[in-house]
């Protein structure tokens, strides 16, 4: 066992309604400077629909994340060693900008929703195929729901495997997947390389950049920006816990429908005596597994089990996992005149959802139905329990039983989704100021490769937004940032001091 931490999100997409706060806040934040216009690191999507990029889940074109080979090797889909030798000096499979779209004005009659685009969307293809009677493109029979993405902050990352130069790499202290400005040389294999397209080239530094898990805020103790601008409260913070000697063989089993329960498997349980006695030894901090044991992200994907990964067949392991769309079983229900909290109706319209199961199996469990419907049974038998509860009436103990449940179980997830307050949603260890304040002092002495006279480092829009250079622009000590996550938790702001 060779146990290691990793920060990772959870989102609920009953609670998403497609306001795109939190990719506004994050433009602002990371990517509100030339040569990233067309850059969203967070996005929302509506679905059925192509994406963003357009058509990004299409792998037999964009060629992202692992396969396997005939020996059940993992190798990058876009090719090993020799191929990229090979391609060097040509470009790599990019999407171009009309993928991206430029800047426009909206337009309700060239831009429609599903029942123009919905056949473009690589997902219903699949599904399609599976049960073409149930993936219709009709206004009618239209469904639609939301999601929001950032980067996956994979256990597997093939964007990091994919770098000749060696600029992305996972932090071993929490997971996050960076890319290294300095070594960065431009050659865009990363593009190629991530399936869910997360990371961009800009065209101005020459240089790859993504979503850094707001890392200076993490390191703080303090959610990302997209979680805290988050109006919906959708979006889970904590630590999760896994064995680093497991990845590879979790993500080299031959049927990609087992792929969901084998990264289920390469989680450690918080819990486990021997668990901690292990990462005690491998030098986890004991702050982090304290955060591990109360982490929101770990209850709801391996206690609870009502989380799911984002295409587990693209091997990478993905560490941004989501909950699937409960409310239009109980909208569509209401509206015949049935009781849409009962169990009993829940449960049995579940497989008659107007969003098919299989075209939620094709995003979140490679096509196994079987787990996205555990998934919604749970949601469905916690929603009518607690309808119960909120009635004064007596709970009836097969509803939760029903689902492997027990009564205390549905309550407390109940609490977690519904009513949790801030520091119940987001988990997160602070890193250790003096290590923080090292960090400070070296950028201050190294500078930036991006730092030459005349250079998009050396003032004015230089590449950490406007005015960045470091004549303009001095940094902020991390006890600011400790400063914001006191106010956010103390009940008066006055209570906290300013230094």
């Amino acid at each position: 066992m060779r146990p290691m931490a990793q920060i990772a999100m959870v989102m609920n997409l009953d609670k998403c309604i497609g306001c795109h706060t939190c990719s506004v806040s994050c433009k602002e934040a990371w990517t509100d400077r030339q040569g990233m216009e067309h850059v969203w690191f967070n996005n929302v999507e509506t679905r059925p629909g192509q994406g963003y990029p357009r058509r990004y889940e299409d792998q037999e074109r964009w060629r992202g994340g692992w396969r396997l080979n005939r020996r059940g090797a993992l190798k990058p889909t876009a090719g090993g060693r020799l191929r990229k030798l090979a391609g060097i000096f040509s470009p790599p499979e990019l999407p171009a900008t009309e993928d991206y779209e430029e800047p426009w004005t909206y337009d309700h009659t060239n831009r429609a929703g599903a029942p123009a685009h919905g056949d473009l969307d690589p997902v219903a293809e699949r599904a399609r195929r599976q049960a073409s009677d149930k993936v219709r493109n009709e206004f009618e029979q239209t469904f639609m729901f939301y999601l929001p993405r950032i980067c996956e902050h994979c256990l597997n990352p093939s964007c990091v495997a994919s770098c000749p130069s060696g600029a992305m790499y996972k932090r071993a202290e929490d997971g996050v997947v960076l890319v290294d400005q300095d070594r960065c040389r431009g050659w865009r294999m990363c593009v190629t390389g991530c399936p869910y397209k997360k990371v961009y080239f800009n065209d101005r530094t020459g240089k790859a950049e993504k979503c850094t898990l707001c890392a200076p805020r993490i390191e703080a103790g303090l959610p990302t920006v997209c979680s805290e601008t988050c109006v919906g409260r959708l979006r889970y913070l904590g630590v999760v816990l896994y064995d680093a000697d497991k990845v590879t063989a979790a993500a080299s089993v031959p049927r990609e429908q087992d792929l969901y329960e084998a990264q289920l498997d390469v989680f450690l349980d918080p819990e486990d005596t021997r668990v901690r006695r292990a990462c005690e030894a491998a030098g986890i901090p004991d702050d982090w597994l304290a955060a591990a044991r109360r982490s929101p992200v770990h209850a709801l994907i391996s206690k609870y089990r009502v989380a799911l990964p984002l295409h587990p067949e693209y091997r990478t392991m993905p560490m941004v996992w989501y909950i699937p769309p409960l409310s239009p079983v109980v909208e569509a229900l209401t509206e015949t005149g049935h009781d849409g909290e009962d169990a009993r109706n829940l449960f049995g319209a579940i497989d008659a959802l107007r969003i098919p199961l299989e075209y939620l199996a094709e995003m979140f469990t490679a096509g196994d139905v079987g787990p996205v419907r555990s998934a919604l049974e749970r949601l469905a038998a916690m929603r009518s329990h607690m309808r119960a509860v909120n009635l004064g009436e007596d709970p009836d103990p097969s509803v939760s039983a029903a689902v492997g449940m027990g009564v205390y179980e549905i309550e407390e997830m109940y609490r977690l989704l519904s009513v949790a307050e801030y520091a119940d949603r987001y988990v997160i260890p602070t890193a250790a100021v003096g290590d923080a304040r090292r960090l400070e002092e070296s950028a201050l002495t190294q500078g930036c490769s991006l730092d030459y006279e005349g250079g998009p480092g050396s003032g004015g829009d230089g590449p950490f937004g406007r005015g960045s250079g470091r004549k303009l622009l001095p940094l902020t000590p991390v006890e600011k940032f400790h400063i914001l996550g006191e106010r956010r938790t103390a009940d008066h702001t006055a209570d906290v001091e300013e230094t």
